[in-house]
């Protein structure tokens, strides 16, 4: 899936901007994409599935 079908991209709320170190998720039907914000176009888009990222987020946020 090409980053152009991923919608709604929103800056993270923990991204530090005046390190330069925010990153964007974007979602499609059952994927989560994240970039770089810091990137020029075109953007590298790393992809997961939707059950990867919220296994993720769980884990940072300490939910288990």
């Amino acid at each position: 899936m090409g980053s152009q079908k991923l919608t709604g991209w929103r800056k993270s709320s923990h991204s530090h901007f005046e390190e330069n170190a925010c990153v964007e998720i974007g979602a499609g039907q059952g994927v989560v994409g994240v970039r770089d914000t810091k990137q020029r176009a075109p953007r590298s888009v790393l992809v997961y599935s939707a059950g990867a990222f919220a296994a993720f987020l769980a884990h940072l946020t300490g939910e288990r």
